[in-house]
């Protein structure tokens, strides 16, 4: 049996990304999303995930993408920027941590207060991941799949996706070199999950071309797609342009939404037997 969650990030930073996902979930195959619970959006995207409740919801523990946090800054500021955000990106926050200048304090209870803000929004909460996949770097990996156990949330992303794979996506050395670092870490992250009988896909999706996918790249992937559970994470929005103005990444929002309401991958998924599914099948 082949069965696939399509779980798109972000949920809850920006109004036209809520709506895309929210698009894609009712028109598309997406069938699952990761709430951002310390972004500026984050109480219009917890409304729409109760409009919408065939939709799972993950927890997006956030470490890094200058949104603030949830506790008071002068309660986490070893985690935070001079201008009370978080660092904007892993390698930065990497950085930090591994020189000892995260308190250990601060960044358990920062993550905490979010799975509790989370928790307490009166949503179903399927499963954990993360903003930029921090949580599978060492050392916040066993503080993540500890808080996982405490809360009862016992399913997680476990972004693994193949070192040789490509899936027709053409890049340079150094975002290779990026994903099979970030793989690594899954894989030792994989091990310490499965020994505390938490949950997670077999096989996961959409790390090489992160920002990047569309219609072909997921047709790509389905005709790829391996027994089993698979995820393929994705960053649908609405508005390329705008979202292009607020985020520096230079993703293409609207293309990967669009790969979701593809008439010609719908009709793909039927024809190889593929059902769609969220975490909460695990």
């Amino acid at each position: 049996m082949k069965q696939l969650i399509v779980n798109a990030d972000d949920f809850g930073l920006h109004p036209l990304i809520n709506a895309g996902i929210i698009k894609g979930h009712q028109e598309g195959f997406i069938t699952s999303t990761s709430l951002m619970p310390s972004a500026p959006c984050w109480q219009e995207a917890v409304r729409l995930a109760k409009e919408n409740p065939r939709l799972g919801i993950g927890v997006h523990l956030t470490l890094v993408g200058g949104v603030p946090s949830v506790l008071p800054k002068e309660k986490v500021s070893s985690l935070l920027d001079d201008d009370g955000l978080f660092l904007p990106d892993y390698v930065a926050f990497a950085k930090r941590y591994y020189s000892d200048a995260v308190k250990r304090s601060e960044l358990e209870a920062e993550l905490r207060a979010q799975l509790e803000r989370a928790l307490s929004c009166g949503v179903n909460i399927t499963h954990i991941d993360s903003h930029q996949h921090t949580h599978v770097l060492p050392g916040i990996n066993s503080l993540v799949l500890k808080l996982s156990n405490e809360y009862n949330i016992i399913r997680v992303r476990i972004p693994k996706e193949g070192y040789f794979f490509t899936g027709g996506f053409q890049t340079g050395v150094g975002r290779l070199i990026g994903r099979s670092g970030l793989s690594f870490c899954a894989d030792l992250a994989a091990l310490r999950a499965d020994s505390l009988g938490l949950r997670h896909p077999q096989h996961f999706y959409g790390m090489l071309a992160g920002g990047h996918l569309n219609a072909q790249l997921i047709a790509n992937i389905l005709r790829q797609l391996p027994e089993g559970v698979s995820e393929i994470m994705t960053h649908p929005g609405l508005d390329s342009a705008a979202l292009g103005k607020a985020f520096s990444w230079q993703y293409h929002w609207r293309e990967e939404l669009d790969a979701y309401l593809n008439a010609g991958n719908k009709a793909l998924l039927k024809e190889l037997g593929i059902e769609p599914v969220s975490f909460a099948a695990l």
